[in-house]
């Protein structure tokens, strides 16, 4: 079975693209959910982080704080890199097992694993793949500050704790430009879904960038 990747910095459009790739019949599997189901209440992963980071991660309601914790993690490359060696190996453990109940049940449904932190966990090289949604990084900043209220400097923050725009569009095999207009993005994820239904990439045939 085909898996490709589709990763792109945070604010980049990703969420919009794979909304579109399902519309279009495309199974995609959500690194972010696995993530968060990697430590839900009663995980090894959560139980993990609270050894780590400590009790005041946990909130009120037994789930993990993620903004107690991303205080924690986004000003500290260290923290931020042992926070990651909890969570990366349970979302790959979790992933594969989808992987692999998509192959044995729809064999014939193209399958998408989107993976905001695709480049960060060195995983490139196992998938058949990769997709990079892309947006500039100074578009991405300005996103954050203003549908999602960040400050200049969290948004800044958050965006540079990432791999570079660079050192994402050197792993793709595909460019879908989300700078231009959501419409615009949402076409180039519908080529996207097209290519994959006709058998890209076993075969050739799909632009280095989308439209």
């Amino acid at each position: 079975m085909t898996v490709v990747a589709l990763t792109g910095g945070i604010a980049s459009g990703k969420t919009t693209v794979t909304e579109a790739l399902r519309a279009n019949g495309i199974a995609v599997v959500d690194a972010d959910v696995l993530a968060r189901d990697a430590v839900a209440p009663g995980s090894p992963g959560l139980k993990a982080i609270v050894t780590t980071f400590g009790p005041q991660v946990i909130g009120p309601d037994g789930e993990l704080d993620r903004a107690a914790l991303a205080s924690r993690v986004f000003s500290d490359e260290k923290a931020r890199g042992t926070l990651n060696s909890i969570v990366h190996p349970e979302v790959h453990r979790l992933s594969h097992a989808l992987f692999a109940r998509h192959s044995e049940e729809h064999p014939e449904i193209p399958l998408v694993y989107a993976v905001p932190l695709l480049v960060e966990s060195g995983r490139t090289s196992e998938f058949d793949a990769v997709v990079v949604v892309h947006a500039p990084r100074e578009e991405r900043i300005g996103r954050l500050i203003t549908h999602r209220g960040m400050s200049p400097e969290e948004a800044t923050q958050r965006v540079d704790a990432q791999a570079s725009d660079e050192e994402r569009l050197a792993v793709a095999d595909c460019v879908i430009d989300a700078s231009v207009s959501l419409e615009h993005t949402r076409e180039s994820a519908s080529q996207l879904a097209q290519a994959l239904w006709e058998g890209w990439p076993r075969v050739d045939g799909l632009p280095t960038r989308l439209p």
